[in-house]
């Protein structure tokens, strides 16, 4: 595996996914929950959270939850058999009720490991309330995309509000409307350099930035990172929708409890425990890379520069993923 752009920033190498143990089962690989979808005016989003569903489980997740909307759930479910499913309870205009919204993301965060918010999901008072519960709590890792970070700056003075762990995936527009939601003048210099940008929105926001893209940058305003795997293939409709499933994932199975990263923010040399050793940064390079590799193959298995489907690139996650495991006679 080619060395990334990060080893060279002073962050390390990225950390190896250990093998799984031979008693793992469904209930001890992480429960994945992911929240999207949305029905108004005539238009349909399915698409969305079924790959970051599929891409979940690629990645190793025991169990998915699709949480949408009532009227398009079984169409979700259909198209990821191995996912359960949550209602999200709609009016006749196909608007999810913003306090039954509420009151089931509590019940979902109750029954998951990491929540994944935002595909698909628009920015209706249901999506809103959905997203605002969603960082008020502090129970659960919490992976931010799309809808969910449209969402996320149409709440007042939001940070207020947010005490979640969570994962922030914004492409450029993205990253440009949390800006301006934070009141912050500019760009933070996005034009210059996407590193230096990166890190300064993940410092205010005291969370992991994902900042997507041909060198997708991780930081988390101390350590920053930039992924050197990846292809122009990927620039397609949906892919960013297996990163997300694909990052909730990796956090359900491997992210160590959050008293024991503060632990290590304070002792650094204090071990880790083996079968969850990452933290969210560090979960989330591993992500990234795996993401980014998965495309690489893709279009060296079909000689393409264009021309991937989204629900191709979930088949490569695991062997993307593999390439970043320790070896198993280096395992013990």
């Amino acid at each position: 595996m080619a060395p990334t752009r990060g080893e060279h920033a002073g962050v390390g190498p990225l950390p190896r996914l250990p093998q799984r143990a031979a008693d793992t089962h469904k209930g001890t690989a992480g429960t994945v929950a992911v929240v999207g979808g949305s029905c108004v005016a005539g238009i349909r989003m399915i698409g969305a959270p079924v790959l970051s569903a599929l891409a979940a489980l690629r990645a190793g997740a025991g169990l998915v939850r699709l949480v949408m909307p009532r009227p398009i759930l079984d169409a979700g479910l259909v198209q990821c058999i191995g996912a359960t499913g949550i209602e999200l309870p709609c009016g006749e205009d196909g608007l999810v009720e913003p306090h039954d919204a509420a009151a089931i993301l509590d019940r979902v965060l109750d029954g998951c490991t990491c929540l994944a918010l935002g595909p698909g999901f628009g920015t209706t008072p249901g999506a809103i309330a959905a997203t605002l519960r969603a960082i008020q709590q502090d129970r659960k890792p919490v992976v931010l995309d799309a809808d969910g970070l449209n969402a996320l700056t149409l709440i007042p003075e939001f940070m207020q509000d947010f005490h979640a762990a969570a994962v922030l995936t914004p492409h450029p527009g993205e990253f440009r409307r949390l800006i301006a939601a934070l009141g912050l003048k500019g760009d933070l210099g996005l034009a210059q350099s996407r590193e230096g940008a990166c890190a300064q929105l993940a410092q205010r926001l005291g969370r992991v930035i994902v900042l997507k893209g041909a060198g997708t940058v991780v930081s988390d305003g101390l350590r920053t990172w930039t992924c050197s795997a990846g292809h122009p293939c990927l620039a397609t409709a949906g892919t960013g929708d297996v990163l997300t499933g694909l990052l909730a994932a990796v956090i359900a199975q491997y992210m160590m409890p959050t008293d024991q990263q503060l632990l290590r923010t304070k002792f650094p040399g204090l071990p880790a425990d083996p079968a969850k050793p990452l933290d969210l940064f560090d979960a989330a390079r591993v992500a990234v890379q795996a993401h980014g590799r998965a495309g690489e193959i893709w279009a060296d298995q079909n000689s393409a520069e264009s021309g991937l489907l989204a629900l191709e690139l979930t088949a490569l996650v695991p062997r993307a993923l593999e390439e970043l495991r320790v070896p198993r006679d280096h395992s013990s």
